[in-house]
């Protein structure tokens, strides 16, 4: 067996390997380009650094509990014959995942910022803090329904290709009545829901369960879980933005 102290050291080499070549650029850039002080690289350094060592624990952290606590709670789900708290269960992971997601929240602050210089809201930080939160809210809500989408999927054997056609089909007819303000932000949410804390848990869930199911394979089914939570908070924005219009 593999030593803990062996894994995360083999981790950080390959955190450090993926992020060098954008400290590299950057350092050029600040260098060369932009004529700034060799001094002036330290806080990028630092952040760096910072950053290397956060990547290692997290992928440390994923294979050491996210992903064995996602499938088994799926095999288990599975094994138990109990439909509704799979279901239950997958919108409270969706739901919860992404509330917590460090990149929604960042987008949401931001969005909320924006619209209020852009007079959309007013430039209150209540408002500003009303706004992002609602954005918030609607973005995990639907992550929540996209994994009890997929979850059903699995169960139900349904095509995966017909179900993400007619979803972006939905989202190019609703982008044409939305409100042009919110189009750009609703078109995001979907990236920034698909980050660190959710996309592990959500492919464990799905490829636990398609493993715990006969005549579903992992590979063909287990996987698309992240296309819904990547599709459906689209559509929950640009509604959400609709209907913001008569509140």
């Amino acid at each position: 067996m593999k030593s803990p102290l062996i894994a995360l050291a083999k981790d950080a080499l390959s955190s450090l390997r993926d992020l060098f070549p954008i400290v590299a650029v950057i350092s050029v850039f600040q260098v060369f380009v932009f004529r700034g002080s060799v001094a002036d690289l330290l806080p990028l350094t630092g952040g760096a650094v910072l950053v290397v060592a956060g990547l290692s624990f997290f992928l440390f952290g994923l294979r050491l509990a996210l992903f064995p606590i996602g499938e088994e709670i799926a095999h288990s789900l599975a094994r138990k014959g109990s439909v509704f708290w799979l279901i239950a269960f997958a919108f409270v992971l969706g739901f919860g995942t992404t509330i917590a997601e460090p990149a929604l929240i960042a987008v949401a602050d931001e969005a909320a910022e924006v619209a209020a210089g852009a007079s959309v809201i007013a430039a209150s930080a209540d408002a500003q803090d009303a706004y992002a939160l609602g954005l918030r809210l609607t973005v995990a809500l639907a992550v929540g329904v996209a994994l009890v989408l997929g979850v059903m999927r699995i169960l139900a054997n349904w095509s995966l290709p017909v179900m993400i056609i007619g979803g972006y089909a939905a989202v190019v007819l609703i982008t044409t009545v939305a409100p042009r303000e919110i189009v750009g932000v609703a078109y995001d949410s979907g990236g920034v829901t698909t980050s660190t804390v959710t996309v592990p848990l959500v492919a464990a869930l799905g490829v636990g369960l398609a493993s715990s199911l006969k005549g579903r394979n992992p590979l063909t089914d287990g996987f698309g879980l992240i296309a819904f939570a990547s599709l459906t908070p689209i559509l929950f924005v640009l509604v959400y933005g609709i209907a913001a219009q008569w509140i």
